[in-house]
């Protein structure tokens, strides 16, 4: 099916939604299946996509994106800007006024309070917040009334809209959660496992890695949603099963991520109980490149911040690898239409994508050998593998388990020995390596290999926060209980100081052009290997209505408006 169609469909699902339902959970029960299982409803506490998507269920932000990318007001009556008074001429300060009324599942109210509390929640120096990055501009919050939240930030910041909007960065309710912060954070599993929220649905039961069931929300702010009773939320097996479940079976009515080959969800399509739902966002799947010593022999703190990697910090070596990837013959196999070659790590918006890196789309095995030669790193005793200052080019190259990236690393593998390279396969079930678990060493983030595979995207359609996901203080340790999204340990002083640079600039075609700067620097300077620009497939029922597929946010951000066709 083409991405084309798949989206039109999409667009005319939502269209045809109703306005209002004759009465909450009239519909009775959904059933969605994301074959990654959520480990926590705590998207502060993981970086994972399946743990941030099932929270936004529960918890909720003040504003968050539409499906066109358009910020949009979501517990507040209006999206603050310097045109109508809630940002300051100096772009120091925003104002975020909350609906009246807004009542937490409890029957509690939410006020600024909770706001407040999110905020020194996640900037608390030792609670491990993998969404720190949109909290680090704020110097203060204030409540001057229960309903004005006053947000202070250190220096003029011309783009404000990076805490408490989208998805990835929900409010807590600080009655719940004020004994739960700093170190205290990963400890207090109740809060984890069954948050307070404002969303349309409330926690029954949490099997972490298993299954969720919920329960519409009873204190919901439309008396007329959700339309559904209970959601059955189930998480593990594989995106084929799934994909199988939803629209051949029909035991489902959503899947989320469906990275199979065309041609097989084209034959599940078939099948006659659903229909797939695509669109292009920022999702990049892309390698990871260690920039320290995975060594097992070394301790945690020194295995996450303290020495360098023996050879991946050679441009020679990372470029080589880079250049040895059929990057089109991935795309063919592994997503069709549904992918796209790239070598920009923000692919989306477009005018945020560096495409112009040479010889990105092309294949140069030779190119890549010669590259190695002209370094000096050649075998020297004839087993088929260089060595750098002695050191073999031996890696361990880990990703999670489906279908689709089992296919990349045996072909990868096979490219990167042409090369000259000794490459190991390790893959991880999606559950536990996106799990985030600060006591498990097989997760993405502790990242105890060479390289790793992954698809990462970020919220809205302005990459400042997740363009400083690899900034030197970023990196996952130890210390900030393995949270942070600078995985790859990469620092570079001078990408810091641009990044910085993007904080303080207003001027829309030179943030553009700052972005794609430090595109370009990560991919150059050896902290990533962009592989494919992925749009987001997954797939629903045909009776399950008011689907609108959201590339900028959760997929799951209004399934408040979610209902059954009769």
């Amino acid at each position: 099916m083409k991405l084309k169609a798949m989206m039109l469909g999409a667009v005319a699902a939502a269209a045809f939604a109703p306005a209002a339902f004759a009465e909450r959970g009239a519909d009775g029960e959904v059933k969605i299946i994301y074959w990654q299982a959520p480990s926590i409803l705590n998207p502060f506490l993981s970086g994972g996509t399946k743990d941030v998507e099932s929270a936004s269920m529960i918890v909720e932000p003040l504003a968050r994106f539409n499906a066109a990318g358009e910020i949009v007001p979501w517990l507040v009556d209006e999206i603050p800007t310097v045109a109508n008074g809630g940002i300051t001429e100096d772009l120091k300060q925003i104002t975020w006024k909350i609906t009246p009324g807004l009542k937490w599942s409890d029957g509690s109210d939410f006020t600024s309070e909770d706001v407040k509390f999110t905020y020194e929640y996640c900037s608390h120096p030792e609670g491990g917040c993998a969404q720190l990055t949109k909290f680090d501009p704020i110097e203060s919050v204030e409540t001057p009334d229960a309903l004005t939240v006053v947000v202070n930030f250190k220096e003029p910041t011309p783009y404000p809209y990076t805490a408490f909007v989208g998805g990835e960065s929900p409010i807590l309710q600080k009655a719940q959660f004020e004994a739960c912060v700093g170190a205290a954070a990963s400890t207090c599993t109740e809060q984890n496992f069954n948050p307070i929220g404002t969303g349309p649905f409330v926690v029954d039961e949490f099997k972490p890695n298993d299954v969720i069931t919920m329960s519409a929300n009873p204190n919901y702010r439309d008396p007329a949603k959700p339309a559904f009773a209970k959601v059955t939320f189930k998480g593990g097996g594989d995106a084929a099963a799934a994909g199988t479940a939803v629209m051949e079976t029909g035991e489902f009515d959503y899947a989320w991520n469906l990275q199979l080959a065309p041609d097989v969800i084209a034959e599940m399509e078939a099948g006659g109980k659903g229909k797939p739902v695509a669109g292009f966002g920022p999702l990049l799947e892309r390698i990871e490149i260690n920039n320290t010593n995975p060594d097992p022999a070394l301790g945690p703190d020194e295995r996450s911040v303290v020495r360098p990697h023996p050879f991946l910090g050679d441009p020679a070596v990372y470029k080589a690898m880079s250049m040895a990837i059929d990057r089109a013959l991935l795309v063919e196999v592994g997503y069709g239409q549904a992918g796209r070659v790239t070598c920009s790590w923000v692919p989306a918006p477009e005018a945020f994508a560096y495409n112009d890196a040479p010889g990105c789309d092309v294949q140069d095995i030779e190119g890549a050998k010669k590259m190695l030669d002209d370094a000096g790193i050649v075998d020297t005793d004839g087993d088929g593998i260089r060595e750098k200052d002695g050191v073999p080019l031996s890696i361990l190259y880990q990703t999670s388990t489906n279908a689709v990236r089992q296919d990349f690393q045996a072909l990868i593998k096979d490219w990167w020995e042409q090369i000259g390279m000794e490459v190991e396969l390790r893959n991880i079930d999606g559950s536990v390596f996106f799990g985030g678990d600060p006591g498990s060493p097989d997760t993405f983030q502790k990242f105890y290999a060479d390289v790793e595979m992954y698809a990462n995207t970020f919220n809205g359609t302005d990459p400042q926060s997740y363009l400083g996901n690899r900034l030197c203080d970023k990196a996952p340790t130890p210390a900030s209980q393995w949270q942070g999204e600078n995985v790859s340990r990469f620092c570079d002083p001078e990408y810091d100081a641009l990044h910085a640079e993007l904080t303080k600039t207003s001027d829309i075609a030179e943030r553009q052009r700052i972005g794609r700067e430090l595109s370009k620097m990560a991919f150059e300077r050896g902290s990533i290997i962009p592989i494919v620009h992925r749009g987001r497939l997954s797939a629903h029922s045909n009776t399950l209505g008011g689907v609108d597929l959201n590339v900028w946010d959760s997929e799951l951000w209004n399934v408040a408006d979610w209902y059954r066709i009769k």
